[in-house]
């Protein structure tokens, strides 16, 4: 009998802790640092450029004791108004918020300028306070994700969305870089000027392969947010993967792909109509002549081994993008990043009031994320149905239907956020066959650079070969095609004006484009 109570005390001890520790765990103080934040509001109280050092990472609900939030609002008040920073001003701009009292009165601000008497240490006291608000934040964003996920009628993918959404806002809000004396700036600016003389290519940036884009924009630039807009049926997944050949097969750059709309094997396919040289009809039915499979077989061990890295994640947010691409660059050393296509992007679960405002927080995040890896992202994006609406005086101009800054797509913050915006023009696409120096326009494509932020802007002429969705330069050679039977014929220079070689009906046994297609 003794044994079996001293087993059923043991028992119960056993529960009793068992149960003692969450209680333990709900009875925990949050993060908190009190007498730091009385040093900082002290600091701040007495020194007359306290509050500027600190400015910039600390708010009022910052601190944890909300007497000292109030108070730091009214510094923050007479910060703002450009009045002086002191005991009595203090005090007079609580009285004037109607705060006096619960900030403790005259005698807690005037103790608070007495026990400080340094503010040597202030901006690592202040960050030590900002530290403990930021884990402050992230108990309660995990105790409500938690909360939420124990309630059986939650969407799952909903609340996978709302909770990436806060990450991002959190992680946003932490990300704070500070300034950088001119002189290491100056001598990395002298290093690129250095590297760049040395390229018999005259290029800065990374190249395209198209020859004259790349001298009106010396190449695509680190740092740099790159537009590449144009209605349906255009070519821009086209474009982007003309280019992704030339960099990662030709040169072996490494390059990522993020299609939002296509899976990986659509756009592998692509890529191998592209480099191929075998129709998009064909390579989908897979009725190949016997010198297309040679052919096939030669030209894909080009595609092998090359550093071209492609996501399908549908509906990515710039919080799944931005953790991938840092990924990307550290891992595999990725160059640059292609977003096919920006429309089709969410933040991250963040409530919006419109469309519009969500777009406007995915482009700045692209152009924050491409100064934070330090490499050009390129985002395609749809046009409005201006550009078909537009009226001319004559219909027949090639003109009349050229893209502007004003036709993107839902948000005017594009324009604002990008360093560079270039638009796809094919003008036979509206039946439009000669510019106004007559020249044939059939199987050409126009890239209108319309915004240019550190260089010139205009237009550069590329050949676009409807049959095998590809953008080359003018002056390239093109191949005669062989027939069925294996005889070689002419390559055509002019398109069909039937338009069964259109892009996309070559690619999709379409003959009209989607009303509302992203390439």
């Amino acid at each position: 009998m003794p044994e079996q109570s001293n087993s059923n005390r043991r028992r119960t001890s056993r529960s009793t802790n068992n149960d003692a520790e969450p209680l333990a765990q709900l009875g925990r103080l949050q993060p908190q640092a009190i007498e730091l934040e009385r040093a900082v509001l002290g600091a701040c109280i007495i020194e007359q450029d306290a509050f500027a050092s600190v400015s910039d990472f600390l708010k009022p609900h910052s601190f944890y004791e909300s007497k000292h939030q109030v108070i730091f609002q009214a510094i923050q008040s007479l910060a703002s108004a450009n009045q002086p920073v002191d005991v009595l001003t203090v005090v007079e701009q609580l009285q004037k918020n109607g705060d006096l009292e619960n900030a403790g009165g005259p005698a807690y601000i005037a103790e608070l300028s007495r026990t400080m008497l340094s503010a040597a240490h202030l901006e690592y006291h202040a960050r030590i306070v900002a530290q403990k608000a930021l884990a402050r934040d992230l108990i309660s964003y995990t105790s409500n994700i938690q909360k939420l996920a124990f309630d059986e009628g939650q969407d799952i993918q909903e609340l996978m969305q709302l909770a990436e959404g806060k990450l991002f806002e959190l992680s946003k809000s932490n990300l704070k870089k500070d300034f950088t004396q001119i002189d290491p700036v100056i001598n990395e600016a002298y290093e690129q000027l250095r590297k760049a003389a040395a390229r018999t290519d005259g290029l800065s940036g990374i190249p395209s392969g198209f020859d004259k884009l790349d001298a009106m924009t010396s190449g695509w630039q680190n740092s740099d947010l790159v537009i590449i807009a144009a209605r349906p049926a255009m070519g821009k997944t086209a474009f982007v993967l003309s280019m992704a050949k030339n960099m990662a097969v030709d040169h072996k750059i490494p390059i990522a792909m993020f299609s939002l709309e296509m899976s990986n094997v659509q756009l592998v396919n692509r890529l191998i109509v592209n480099v191929c040289e075998i129709t998009g009809e064909k390579i989908k039915s897979g009725q190949l002549a016997q010198y297309e499979w040679s052919q096939l077989d030669m030209k894909l061990n080009e595609l092998f081994g090359a550093p071209l890295y492609v996501d399908d994640t549908p509906s990515l947010s710039v919080f799944e993008l931005r953790t991938k691409a840092r990924r990307l660059v550290r891992d595999y050393g990725v160059q640059m990043i292609i977003i096919d296509y920006l429309q089709l992007m969410n933040a991250s679960g963040m409530s919006y009031n419109s469309r519009q405002e969500e777009v406007s927080t995915i482009s700045r995040s692209l152009k924050g994320l491409a100064k934070e890896l330090n490499i050009p992202i390129i985002a395609l994006s749809q046009l409005n149905r201006s550009v078909e609406q537009r009226a001319s005086s004559n219909p027949d101009s090639p003109d009349s239907k050229r893209p502007q800054l004003s036709d993107l797509r839902e948000s005017g913050a594009i324009e604002q956020d990008a360093d560079m915006v270039c638009f796809i023009h094919r003008p036979e696409y509206y039946k439009i066959y000669k510019d106004q120096y007559n020249n044939d326009l059939r199987g050409v494509a126009e890239i209108i650079i319309a915004k240019h932020r550190n260089g010139a802007v205009g237009d550069v002429r590329l050949r676009f070969t409807s049959q095998f969705a590809r953008f080359s330069n003018m002056d390239d050679n093109i191949p005669p095609m062989p027939t069925d039977d294996g005889t070689i014929k002419p390559t055509r220079s002019k398109i069909d004006l039937s338009g069964e070689d259109d892009a996309f009906g070559a690619l999709d046994g379409s003959m009209e484009p989607p009303t509302e297609s992203p390439f």
